[in-house]
């Protein structure tokens, strides 16, 4: 390390002088060239073996060609999906546990994400089955009382790959202009691009059965209820001595919780359980869950709330909201983009009450298809579609959205409530 030190004439700040009168005033510079042996190549410090800096080490190749340099996070290698982006603030966990998400790469269109990084209060499945996570920024620290570890840590345990200092917003509004895209992620430089696209354009989610990857394997009974800590019901026994089966089809825990809460006992059982083996359980009434994917790949699970449906009261969310439509003998569509993230205002048509509800679906039922007697009772007002159905004569209620998370933060709770009183009339 070298210094020099250097003269050079300035005009004096502090001079009242005039124009034609000027005091030059002389200040030291010291230029200082420091010796630091960097390689241009690599950018790896001599001696240290790191670099000083993280670079892009991961590309997001979309089938309509893009390719998109990132850095990554959590688990490595290379995975395939439907990307789509949420636009929650918060919640990031019980998406990453969210059943519904698999398949897919869940874009974060917040930008700040990871700063409250992962608690186990918080997950809403036995594990996470989303395909990756995008984020424009992952935050290096993390700030709350409830958390046990970081985001990239968590993700790297349960070998899910996630990427971030990617511009998420020029993504968003690709998917908005042409719909959710098929992505390949990958961190191997062994691939090319051209065989990452080759791989997007070759693979598709529509058709395939995402439910039987998600659902349990073999009935159980369901016990936990909401943590006294978050609950704000005062009627917890209204549904006591009422019996809800619970189909599977990647259900979330509060969903259960909430039912829970509500003093109702629940059996929770696979997706391909039989109608008669469930009907001999004698409930008060059956739950049909969220899930992923499209309902009309799933033909059994139809069929099966077809044998249900008229019996027994029923109560469909999500992907069960779909499959009684399907049921029904309406027809469900697949959407643009989606619905996925928990700012959507939904209109209840029956009080005229907007509630603002947490949303995650790519399909949507098509109310022209449904027969006479079954009542649109709920409306999204982003785009006017269908987010619930009832048919009074068959005792059945669906909302396509999530009842039990909290957005609002408690716009759509009474929902389970208005079961638990179509189970006690029908009981």
């Amino acid at each position: 390390m070298a210094a020099k030190v250097m003269d050079f004439p300035v005009k004096n700040p502090f001079s009242c002088a005039s124009r034609t009168s000027q005091n030059l005033g002389k200040v030291k510079f010291f230029a200082i060239r420091c010796s630091v042996s960097v390689s241009p190549d690599t950018m790896i410090v001599s001696g240290s073996g790191q670099r000083p800096w993280k670079i892009a080490d991961a590309r997001l190749v979309l089938e309509d060609g893009s390719v998109w340099r990132a850095k990554s996070f959590g688990a490595m290698g290379t995975q395939i999906g439907e990307v789509v982006f949420n636009t929650s603030l918060t919640g990031y966990q019980e998406i990453l546990t969210d059943p519904s998400y698999a398949g897919q790469f869940v874009l974060m269109t917040n930008p700040h994400i990871g700063n409250t990084g992962v608690n186990l209060d918080d997950e809403e499945s036995r594990q996470c089955f989303l395909a990756g996570l995008v984020v424009r920024s992952l935050s290096i620290s993390t700030s709350n009382w409830r958390c046990k570890q970081t985001l990239g840590d968590y993700l790297e345990e349960r070998n899910i790959m996630g990427i971030y200092d990617v511009d998420t917003r020029a993504i968003t509004r690709r998917l908005r202009e042409d719909g959710s895209l098929i992505g390949v992620l990958s961190t191997e430089d062994s691939k090319t691009d051209e065989e990452l696209l080759q791989m997007s354009r070759t693979w598709d989610i529509v058709g395939v059965d995402l439910i039987s990857g998600v659902s349990c394997n073999a009935p159980y009974e369901w016990l936990e209820k909401t943590d006294p800590e978050w609950e704000f019901i005062t009627n917890g026994r209204a549904g006591e001595n009422l019996h809800v089966v619970a189909y599977d089809f990647g259900i979330k825990h509060n969903i259960l919780r909430r039912l829970a809460s509500l003093g109702c006992k629940i059996t929770v059982v696979p997706s391909t359980w039989p109608a008669s083996e469930t009907l001999k359980l004698k409930p008060d009434g059956v739950l049909f869950s969220n899930g992923p994917g499209d309902p009309s790949a799933v033909p059994y699970a139809v069929e099966t709330v077809k044998e249900i449906v008229g019996k027994v009261p029923v109560y469909g969310i999500c992907m069960g909201h779909q499959l009684l439509g399907l049921a029904l003998g309406g027809k469900t569509f697949k959407m643009k983009f989606g619905h996925h993230g928990g700012n959507h205002p939904v209109r209840n048509l029956r009080n005229g009450r907007v509630e603002i509800s947490a949303q995650n679906h790519n399909y949507a039922v098509d109310p022209a298809s449904l027969p006479e007697g079954v009542e649109v009772t709920h409306v999204n007002l982003n785009d006017g579609s269908c987010a619930g159905l009832a048919f009074p004569a068959l005792r059945i209620m669906t909302l396509q959205y999530h009842p039990e998370a909290s957005p609002g933060p408690h716009d759509s709770d009474p929902a389970f409530s208005e079961f638990v009183e179509l189970m006690r009339k029908e009981k």
